[in-house]
């Protein structure tokens, strides 16, 4: 099996809903993605000949979806009242809405997702919110 890792970061903020200690409050993190791909075998010919994918290929493609997130308020959908969201888009602020709850596991699944849409062998995708805890998204073995 090969395999390859890249990493990406990016700042953002969120909140918890329906939960009861401090990630209820609006906070940020400093979000450190960590993806890998597998394959069996390599490619046979073309450009990417002998490898999994083109590092600059699979760097690009992850660091597209950090910034999508990166300075952005993200938001489960349906969690703040209407008045509230568009009272900050007025405000100017950057949100970034989700149909789900904005768990560290949740976005892993999310990137996870978002990587393999683009055809690329991803095997697991790690979110860290801080330096020594992250959530873990793999591939069903």
């Amino acid at each position: 099996m090969y395999g390859l890792r890249t990493e990406s970061e990016f700042d953002a903020a969120h909140f918890l809903t329906d939960y009861h200690g401090k990630c209820e409050n609006l906070h940020g993190h400093r979000w450190r993605v960590v993806a890998y791909l597998e394959a069996e075998a390599l490619e046979t010919s073309g450009t990417q000949k002998d490898m999994v994918v083109d590092f600059g290929v699979f760097k690009s493609a992850l660091r597209e979806l950090t910034e999508e997130l990166d300075h952005r308020f993200i938001v489960e959908e349906g969690s703040l009242a209407t008045d509230t969201v568009a009272c900050l888009e007025r405000e100017g602020f950057c949100l970034f809405t989700v149909p789900f709850r904005t768990t560290a596991e949740n976005l892993a699944r999310y990137l996870f997702d978002r990587l393999a849409s683009q055809g690329l062998p991803v095997s697991q995708v790690e979110v860290y919110e801080t330096p020594t805890n992250c959530a873990i998204y793999r591939k069903d073995a």
